[in-house]
Formats: structure tokens, sequence, C-alpha cells
């Protein structure tokens, strides 16, 4: 059983996976299963939900698993409260639906669940990140609490999650498209073109070639539906140049030490000084000081002049 959430920014993911071919390809790289026939994947919608399985698969009825898979395109730590309250609310609908008795001296047997969270927000996060409830215990998990759930972060931004992505050719080819729309927002200025530009180069490329051709219409009206363009926009170009100005200021910070290093061992408080300053002018001047600087102690005396 599998649910996929029905919440932007999950609707354009959702739409391209909305094919059982493609859908069924993605069960297939996460699970490490080879089904063939699309037509053997069960879709039931419920709510807000999708709940996917397999007809007469023999190993998944016995092994019983409740995958819970939902998107985010921000990085949120409270994914396992949220799943936690989503779980709780699956099994007990599983146990009214299989008429599981929970008042007996048998044990009722539940599905195990497995909570996948697809991630391409614009800050930077690993391939995979566990994200555990007890983090939100006051105490944390050193309190010992009797409840624990484990959420499991896949980053699919383009360059992550290679493997899967090779598994999963439109799991990759998605990746491109997202990447491919957020650029042409920052070159462009303008949404809806972006988006239009982006579109008529990943079909040129091949990219979601089949998806992109007949459902164009359709991921323009997801994005600019979802999206207020002009906060869309400026939402963008602020990540992007605070990711730029990020990164320029990093590369700073590592060329006054570099510089510095030539004279000796840094001395912890003036590298922990060096790392925590975030004016860009400042750096620029240390940076030329480090440069004319004879000795560390020439330095110390006339950076914070």
């Amino acid at each position: 059983m599998t649910k996929v959430n029905k919440k932007y920014k999950d609707r354009l993911f959702r739409l391209v996976f909305g094919d059982r071919r493609r859908l069924l390809d993605l069960y297939n790289a996460l699970n490490g299963s080879h089904y063939e026939d699309p037509d053997a994947l069960e879709i039931t919608t419920l709510d807000d939900a999708v709940y996917l399985s397999m007809k007469n698969d023999l190993s998944f009825l016995v092994n019983g698993v409740l995958n819970l898979y939902e998107h985010q395109s921000t990085y949120n730590p409270n994914m396992p409260v949220r799943g936690f309250f989503y779980l709780a609310d699956v099994y007990r609908k599983y146990v009214v639906e299989y008429k599981l008795n929970l008042y007996g001296s048998r044990l009722a047997k539940l599905p195990s669940p497995k909570y996948l969270v697809f991630y391409n927000g614009r800050k930077e996060e690993p391939d995979r990140k566990v994200l555990r409830l007890s983090d939100a215990f006051q105490g944390g998990r050193n309190a010992e609490p009797c409840l624990e759930l484990c959420a499991v972060m896949l980053n699919i931004n383009l360059g992550h999650n290679q493997e899967l992505m090779e598994r999963c050719r439109t799991l990759k080819e998605y990746a491109q498209f997202v990447d491919r729309v957020r650029r042409m927002i920052v070159e462009t200025g303008a949404l809806e073109s972006a988006v239009d530009r982006a579109v008529e180069d990943c079909i040129r490329d091949g990219i979601l070639e089949n998806f992109l051709s007949s459902h164009r219409a359709e991921v323009l009206d997801v994005i600019l539906t979802d999206y207020n363009e002009q906060e869309y926009i400026a939402m963008e170009r602020e990540e992007a140049w605070e990711e730029g100005r990020a990164e320029g200021l990093s590369v700073s910070r590592e060329a006054i030490l570099d510089l510095l290093g030539e004279h000796g061992e840094v001395p912890e408080e003036l590298r922990a000084r060096i790392c925590a300053e975030s004016d860009k002018e400042t750096l620029k001047r240390w940076t030329k000081l480090a440069a004319k600087a004879e000795s560390l102690e020439v330095f110390a005396s006339k950076y914070d002049s």
C-alpha cells in the first residue's frame, strides 16, 4: 500500500507519475522489485490520498508493507509528526476494514510502515536523511520516549541519488525538468515564459518528451495555479542570490584563512571571527589585508580597526 499526498508542491510530481507505467517504474526503483504489468498496480483514491498496491502479490500480502510517500519543495523537520498523524489515521481505517480484533488474545497483524519524503527544495540537503519523531520531543531521544517514527528524506534534485535516478528514468527527467524551470525563471524573470521555454527545451532534448508534449497545458496550469507569479519569481531569484551569496562568502573566508595560514596556524578565536563574518565588503577588506600582512599578529592588530 502506497500513499501519495495530493498537495502541491506535489501536484506536478503526481501529474508526472499519474501514468501507470511511470508509476510502476518508480515503485520498482524504490522497492527493488521487477513488476512488468502496469495493470497489476492498484490505485485507490480516498480524500486527498492515492493508495498503491500490487494485485496478487503474495510476498506483499505476507510481508505487508505500508508505503507513505510525500513530496516537499521546502525542508520541513516536522514531517515525522505529520507522518505520525497520518499513519495513525491509516491504521485506524485498516483495523476497521479488515475487522481486526484489538481486544482479543491473538496479536493483530498490521502492515509495516515505510515513510519516504521526496525532497527537491533549494536548500542543500544530503541524498538521504532520516528525520525522527523523537527529535521533536522535549528532552529528545535521551528521555527514552515510548514512541518513534522515522521519515526517510530522499533528495531528488538533479545530481542527487544518482543510483535511484538511473533505476527510474522518469524520476531523473523530472529532476532535470524542475532544474530547467528554476534556471529559466531566474534568467527570464517571467514565470509563464520560463515554463514554456523549459518545456520546449526538454521536449527538444528528449526529457519527459512524451509527457510534456501531451500535457503541456496541464503543466503550465499546475505551476501558474499554485503560485502567485511575482511572489514566485521573487522567491526563486532571492534563493538563487542567497545561494550565490553564501557560496561567495564561503570562498572569501577560505581565501583569507589560506593567506593567513601561510604565516602559521590561525588562532581559533581569529578563525571563528572570520568564519562568522557575513558582510561582503568587510571580507573583501580582510582579504586585501591578509594578502599584505607580514604576520598573523599584524593582521590581528588591524582587521578590526
